[in-house]
């Protein structure tokens, strides 16, 4: 059996075989200290978040595209793979997706998470390569293609010539500093704590990028910091642009200094074929628009850009002879 993981700070989404995305679950679990045992995993363990008792621990093990807890990541990916085969002896073949650049630690606590679930080989790939793969984007050529993945915890950016990843960079600015970036920008202006989940439902239904109004506005609901009562106020599109302008910045930055290390000849091609925009931030209103007009590039959202990360690692199964820098086998791991 084949499985491929995209191993997100948000969601973790499985697919199997050739039967596409067969799980798609928040990267959560609770467990009870006093038995040590899993509770829940995923959507269960979301929901408990912020409910359940003192001795059950609801715990996010995985933090800005990094594991932070490698036995709980381990766990979690274990149960979810159980969910998905359908029966716990099976050791299936996985693909991982990972950050553009890892640290030896991070690289060696996905390794160890993943054998720990009993798999017999374990792959890795990096999120843009997988991203232009689910897109259906032929990297195959001699010609360049330019992939950035906006995930929960990073947002990574390659570009891609030949089944191999030429120039990538990793930025630790993604979904959940937005959240963050939204909550300080509402806690500074109007004293008014928000919650996670508050941060994220206005950012969804708000964004607006490429062109703010101050006239489009939503209520927002939260603590008072200084009566600690609830409260709330009025946050418009144009304070929302202003809570994220910081953050989006960056990212054209990061873009930007990308396309610089690229060779001339594959930026050329990057010109004419624009720039692909995939993971849950390139839902963020105006986005493709924002971008387009920083960098001077047509940038275009890939069709499902969610799943796009996880369906990638499908389509690498059958390419793992030929994909060069950007996927690697990890033969010390295998246990035939």
């Amino acid at each position: 059996m084949d499985i491929g993981i995209d191993l997100g700070t948000a969601n973790i989404i499985l697919t199997k075989n050739k039967k596409g995305v067969v799980l798609n679950e928040p990267s959560v679990i609770a467990y009870n200290k006093r038995t040590e045992r899993v509770v829940a995993v995923g959507t269960e363990a979301y929901k408990m978040e912020g409910r359940a008792p003192s001795y059950i621990a609801v715990e996010h093990p995985i933090a800005d595209g990094v594991i932070s807890d490698d036995q709980l990541t381990g766990a979690l990916i274990r149960e979810l793979i159980y969910t998905a085969a359908g029966h716990p002896f099976i050791k299936p073949r996985i693909i991982i997706c990972v950050p553009s650049l890892l640290t030896d630690v991070e690289r060696r606590a996905i390794l160890d998470a993943a054998m720990s679930t009993g798999s017999r080989r374990v792959h890795l790939i990096q999120e843009p390569l997988a991203a232009l793969l689910g897109a259906h984007v032929r990297i195959d050529k001699p010609v360049g293609k330019m992939g950035v993945d906006i995930g929960g915890g990073t947002t990574d950016v390659a570009v891609v010539s030949m089944n191999g990843i030429v120039t990538a960079r990793t930025l630790k600015i993604a979904g959940n500093q937005f959240d963050r970036s939204i909550i300080r920008y509402v806690q500074n202006k109007y004293q008014i704590l928000l919650g996670n989940k508050t941060a994220e439902a206005v950012k969804i239904e708000l964004c607006n990028l490429y062109n703010p109004k101050s006239d489009a506005m939503v209520t927002v609901k939260g603590r008072n910091i200084a009566r600690g009562l609830p409260d709330q106020c009025e946050l418009s599109e144009a304070e929302l642009f202003e809570a994220l302008e910081e953050d989006i910045t960056a990212i054209v930055e990061m873009i930007r200094r990308t396309l610089e290390e690229t060779p001339p000849e594959l930026v050329g091609d990057i010109c004419e074929h624009g720039i692909l925009l995939t993971g849950g931030g390139a839902l963020l209103g105006g986005l493709e628009d924002y971008l387009s007009r920083a960098l001077g590039v047509s940038c275009r959202k890939a069709k499902d850009p969610l799943t796009c990360v996880a369906r990638g690692t499908a389509e690498a199964f059958g390419r793992k002879n030929v994909l060069l820098d950007g996927f690697e086998r990890v033969d010390g791991y295998q246990q035939e």
